[in-house]
């Protein structure tokens, strides 16, 4: 049953949350700023206002004294210079006055009781101290002593009264203002607890939401993909939690189930598989009867029946040496084709037997120079080559791993194609030469014959097939088929190279030494041995050994069971087309 997808996405959660906790902490953050800016004003007014009023309201207090003072020694004494401490202190006075009427702009109580201090002193100097000054000046000590009475003392008595009820009112805007710095201190870590603790209730719903909805949903659906990996692939996931993570299982339930869909299909493949792989194992399995059945028809070909078709070749060839001439021509024509069909089907019967050899009767791969090969095919087609006026050369060539008679016999049938489909008009010339194309070494061997025209590229590999009639080149037709073989056998491919101007190009690969291939890799690209090979060619004067002549009937001695010599593909000397 597919889980309802509905409400709030995780993502709206989070915002949401988040959200509302940035607006309580902005909110908290700006209360603790305005009361950080109250707290540091009520400082100041606690330091930079009320703190100095006091001060200078004592300094006041003291001017006023320092003038009540000397109005009295001078009223004593009549020295005028016991009035300078007066005069001072009424500069000070006035010095004071102006310093706390600079403070007072946020304190009119005090500014008001300040208007008083002034007006209290301003009727004692003109009620007391003048007059004093004055009479004692004009009529002496005497008089002037008689001025300073128990109601002048009364009048300065009620400008220190006005003095301490400034001071009074000074140290309560102080205490006002100290009240309120530690009211605004309070308040603010008030607010920095409440931060905190929206804070810290914030990451624990966080915490909490994020392990109901995030943790706990991905833990359900480890577990069951878990299951599905272990190899319950019918197992159906389902996911609970946020829309998100609901979809993701329905996603995760979909690969499951084209995962277990794509195991059916491989299954059903697999069995498909083993069942074919059974039936070609029977195939393989008659494949290899087949073999032997054909392994034990070659040695029946091969002693069986070349015994019969050895006499009947003998016996013709006797009649037709023996009563040549005494029997009417149209009998010696008979004699004739019967003699040359054995003969041709001794040739058949031992080029098949030699073609089907190829790659099992093996001596094993070994290092072979190519020159020496040449060498002896050089010696091999030396009677050919007179016959034909034909000349053979070749540049240097490799040295390959490979069966040094299954390769003689490659180049001798390539050289007696060669030689064979010449041009009447025209001397021979046949040349062959390699050289390096990655890890392969392509031998070429080329000459100014008759040539090919591509249409019957391929045709001619093919066992049997001829492009011209026996009578015109005479051959069994299987040359060519046992070059393409021979070279396959040793990991190659043959071709013929149709853009030549004149004459064949028969091309083979055969794979290189691995220290041709170092070699040629570390050399300098002008030295590169992937390059024809160029230089005078090599005469094909090495190994001058005659070839065997095929026997024709006419030099064979008398006898009915006597093995005739032509047609011997199984020791590779016999050059086929």
């Amino acid at each position: 049953m597919k889980p309802v997808i509905g409400g709030w996405s995780l993502r709206r959660r989070v915002i949401t949350l988040l959200t509302v906790v940035g607006v309580l902490l902005i909110g908290l953050a700006a209360a603790e700023a305005a009361m950080a800016a109250r707290n540091r004003t009520q400082i100041d007014a606690v330091l930079n206002q009320t703190g100095p009023l006091r001060v200078q309201s004592q300094e006041l207090l003291n001017a006023l004294l320092d003038q009540e003072t000397a109005i009295r020694g001078y009223a004593v004494s009549g020295d005028p210079a016991d009035l300078s401490p007066y005069r001072e202190g009424l500069e000070q006075e006035k010095t004071v006055v102006a310093s706390m009427r600079t403070l007072l702009d946020d304190y009119p109580q005090i500014g008001q009781e300040l208007r008083i201090v002034e007006e209290q002193t301003a009727q004692w100097r003109q009620s007391v101290a003048e007059p004093v000054i004055t009479t004692t000046e004009q009529n002496g000590t005497r008089a002037g002593q008689a001025l300073v009475t128990e109601a002048a003392r009364q009048q300065f008595d009620q400008v220190r009264s006005a003095v301490n009820d400034l001071q009074e009112e000074i140290l309560t805007a102080r205490e006002q203002a100290a009240s309120n710095v530690r009211t605004s201190s309070n308040i603010l870590v008030v607010l920095l607890i409440v931060a905190a603790l929206v804070v810290v209730v914030a990451g624990a719903l966080l915490l909490l939401s994020l392990d109901r909805m995030v943790i706990r949903p991905l833990i359900g659906l480890a577990d069951q993909v878990r299951e599905v990996a272990e190899g319950d692939y019918q197992h159906g996931i389902a996911t609970t939690g946020p829309p998100e993570f609901v979809r993701l299982g329905e996603d995760v339930d979909a690969m499951r189930q084209k995962i277990a869909a794509d195991l059916a299909e491989v299954r059903a493949a697999r069995e498909r598989i083993e069942w074919v792989n059974s039936q070609l194992q029977k195939q393989a399995e008659e494949l290899t009867r087949s073999n032997r059945d054909l392994e034990q028809f070659a040695y029946v070909a091969s002693h069986d029946l070349q015994e019969p078709l050895r006499k009947v070749a003998s016996f013709c060839q006797l009649l037709q040496r023996r009563y040549a001439g005494q029997l009417d021509e149209r009998a010696d024509q008979y004699i004739a084709f019967a003699v040359d069909g054995a003969q041709r089907m001794q040739r058949l019967i031992n080029d098949l037997l030699a073609f089907s050899r190829i790659g099992r009767l093996t001596t094993g791969f070994v290092e072979v120079d190519l020159n020496k090969v040449m060498g002896d095919v050089a010696g091999q087609t030396e009677a050919a080559r007179q016959y034909a006026d034909a000349e053979l050369t070749w540049t240097e060539l490799p040295v390959i791993s490979g069966e040094e008679p299954l390769l003689t016999n490659l180049l001798a049938n390539l050289v007696s194609n060669s030689i064979k489909f010449r041009r009447p008009d025209v001397p021979s010339k046949v040349h062959v030469s390699a050289r390096l194309v990655g890890s392969e070494w392509e031998i070429t061997c080329q000459d100014n014959g008759i040539g090919i025209e591509p249409e019957f590229a391929d045709k001619i590999f093919v066992i049997f097939q001829r492009l011209h009639s026996k009578d015109a080149y005479p051959g069994t037709g299987i040359g060519l088929a046992i070059v393409k073989k021979i070279v396959e056998y040793h990991g190659g491919r043959v071709w013929v190279d149709t853009d030549v101007p004149e004459g064949t190009a028969i091309r083979f690969t055969l794979p290189a030494l691995p220290q041709d291939v170092e070699a040629a890799a570390a050399a300098d690209p002008a030295d590169e041995p992937n390059a024809p090979t160029v230089g005078d060619p090599t005469p094909s004067t090495e190994a001058p050994a005659a070839l065997e002549e095929q026997a024709d009937g006419a030099d064979q001695p008398d006898r009915a069971d006597e093995r005739p010599e032509s047609g011997r593909t199984g020791d590779m000397r016999e050059t086929v087309g």
